[in-house]
């Protein structure tokens, strides 16, 4: 720790130049910078009275150099996402770079490169390849998850060629499917030949416009769709020349991620090789370090998984274990077989571990840090009193936002920190934002309302040219529904992150709820993370999503929660009306509860509700078992065609 400060300090000249941008706020910091190393000997009564931004002064200082230290010792002359893949399979070929553990297939970071340089030259035009791929083209690719490491070789293939990579959910199908195609200006679809069900359904539309495609195989029972896999393998392993891809820097788009779709069609979000190697750095900002080994379980197709995961651990040069599907029951078997230091983890992931019967062997692990984001309150305490003191790194961002934060300190619950040191570096504001118009808050002038300490708002960062907004490619009208304009003043540019988050007096952050997520209820704001964190604690729920749903002469959205009960566990109404009023006020009491045999979740673990919200309680669209609220009898009394008609017409009060 003492070397690290001693660090800093030799950067703080570095630090000032950074600042420059903000001239002269950055002098209050002189006088004040040593105060907080007092706070050892003086009382601790005094030192509560100090302002937070003094009492985490130190803590901030150090995670501002380290960022500093990254961006500033990091930052290199390398300007393609494959350049890193080629410096480090020239300085450690021998090094291990991925592990599938279904198929045991490991690849070396030489081997990787060796295989890509034969994709490169099967494909590429300058290099006599049969597909006549250039610099500039879009590929897509479109793979199950046990074949991870080919998709792997593919995408460092394209990019040597200068190609664009689009990675495509294996799991849709049909029109969204083939939007994701066509919405990113594909060249060629190379398809996993275990999804030739799903491609013969597009491949004609496909061919019609264009595009060419192709199964990883030797051979295709589709007709117009060819066999990719032996020209590949007849390819030479010799370097591809870097003067193919001489057009591409930094800024030059590099790939491109989908949104989930659960509300419309996925949109391809653009990321340019600047902020591949930027998300790249993220296992340094979290900790990890060049010996640990690295165990994920989420989908390539993931910004998680393919730029934090296996490009962060290839900037870090240590091994990534990539399992190609998500499995509660493997998953510490997989830790303890590739003696993993670190895991991954999105979503409901970890819940999902807490949920399987204990075991003997819970601690014997090496695990010492768990990185990701979505984790919630209660589990993150079940986790840590299961499987041993291992350290949660929590984070925030989305694919495409231009502002993220890091819970550097651990407090329990928290997405990250802020302090005015640091959102002197990167900027943000929680506005006040109305859930019944899903409209940010304007006072008299038009201008947005920042929210106090405590108070949820939405949570918008300025777009600059040090933090951009590069939006999603094709449609103009969708990047810019993500933008919020005058925000503090005429003429400022905002990303609304479509995130509502809160402030302690302390600087940190937490998540509240997506957008479209919170509804109202008598004429009361109503979380449904909040509301999904209480019910867990239910004994009989294993899984809970909370959701507003309109009712006819209502004012508002009520509460309704899809739930799948433990294993050999029965609903019990009694007992779930009698948690609930103790344990929710009036307004968030959900009175609609809907058993499923499993809730469906996105590709990386989140919730879904957009179908549930518009399937409501309507008895003819819904064959799961229906409760609804009764005050009078204290349960929860089965819908029944009858109640069903009382609740429309208003005859039974809610």
């Amino acid at each position: 720790m003492e070397l690290r400060v001693t660090a800093l300090l030799f950067l703080l000249p570095s630090a000032m130049l950074w600042l420059l941008p903000w001239p002269w706020s950055w002098l209050w910091l002189i006088p004040t910078m040593g105060l907080p190393w007092l706070s050892q000997w003086l009382p601790e009564s005094l030192v509560q009275s100090f302002p937070a931004w003094i009492r985490w002064l130190p803590e901030d200082m150090a995670f501002m150099g380290h960022m500093l230290y990254l961006n500033l010792a990091h930052r290199t002359s390398r300007t393609s996402l494959v350049d890193l893949l080629e410096v480090r399979a020239k300085a450690n070929p021998d090094r291990l770079m991925v592990v599938d553990t279904a198929s045991g297939c490991q690849v070396s970071l030489g081997e990787m490169d060796r295989k890509s340089c034969q994709v490169a030259r099967a494909l590429g035009a300058a290099l006599h390849g049969s597909v006549g791929l250039k610099e500039g083209d879009v590929a897509s690719l479109f793979f199950l998850g046990p074949q991870g490491i080919s998709a792997l070789s593919l995408w460092f293939g394209l990019s040597k060629l200068g190609c664009q990579v689009a990675w495509i959910n294996p799991h849709i199908r049909g029109p969204p499917l083939l939007h994701a195609v066509l919405s990113a200006g594909s060249c060629i679809l190379v398809a996993d030949p275990e999804l030739q069900e799903a491609v013969e359904s597009i491949a004609p539309e496909l061919m019609v416009k264009g595009v060419r495609c192709f199964y990883l195989s030797s051979t295709s029972p589709t007709k117009g769709v060819e066999p990719l896999k032996d020209h590949i393998e007849a390819a030479s392993s010799d370097p591809v020349p870097r003067q193919i891809r001489a057009g591409v820097t930094s800024k030059s788009l590099a790939l491109f991620i989908y949104t989930s779709g659960t509300t419309g069609l996925p949109k391809p979000v653009i990321l340019n090789h600047n902020r591949v190697w930027m998300i790249s750095l993220s296992l340094r900002a979290f900790g990890v370090r060049q010996n640990d080994v690295f165990y994920t379980a989420l989908p390539l197709y993931h910004v998680s998984a393919l730029l934090i995961g296996i490009m962060g651990c290839m900037e870090l040069g240590c091994t990534c274990i990539l399992a190609p599907k998500f499995s509660a029951s493997r998953f510490w078997d997989d830790c303890r077989k590739y003696e993993v230091t670190v895991i991954q983890y999105v979503g409901e992931v970890l819940r999902y571990l807490c949920s399987k019967p204990e075991q003997p062997c819970d601690r014997e692990h090496k695990v010492r840090l768990a990185v990701g984001n979505g984790l919630r309150q209660e589990v993150w305490k079940q986790f840590l009193q299961r499987f041993g003191p291992i350290r949660i790194c929590e984070f925030y961002g989305s694919t495409e936002g231009n502002i993220s934060f890091i819970n550097y300190t651990g407090r329990l619950g928290a997405v990250g920190k802020s302090s005015p040191l640091l959102q002197l570096l990167k900027p943000f504001e929680l506005i006040q934002f109305d859930t019944e118009t899903e409209k940010p808050v304007r006072d008299k002038k038009g201008h947005c309302i920042p929210v106090r300490p405590g108070e949820t708002g939405l949570l918008v960062s300025p777009v600059t040219s040090f933090s951009p907004f590069l939006g999603y490619l094709g449609s103009p009208e969708h990047t810019e529904k993500k933008l919020l304009r005058d925000v503090l003043q005429p003429g400022d540019v905002y990303f609304n992150s479509g995130d509502l988050l809160s402030r302690d007096s302390d600087g940190f952050l937490y998540f509240q709820d997506r957008i479209g997520d919170t509804f109202r209820w008598k004429g009361e704001n109503v979380s449904t993370r909040e509301v999904e964190g209480m019910l867990s604690l239910v004994d009989f729920l294993e899984e809970v999503n909370v959701y507003g749903v309109p009712v006819p002469g209502c004012e508002g959205k009520i509460g309704m929660a899809a739930v799948r009960l433990r294993p050999g566990k029965a609903f019990d109404s009694r007992k779930l009306h009698s948690f609930i009023q103790k344990a929710l006020p009036v307004y968030a009491v959900p009175h609609f509860i809907r058993i499923q045999d499993s809730l469906e979740t996105t590709g990386s673990f989140k919730l879904i509700k957009s179908r549930l919200v518009r399937e409501g309680f309507d008895l003819s669209a819904i064959s799961d078992p229906l409760y609804v609220l009764d005050s009078k009898s204290k349960t929860f009394q089965p819908l029944t065609p009858d109640l069903h008609r009382a609740i429309l017409d208003g005859s039974f009060q809610l």
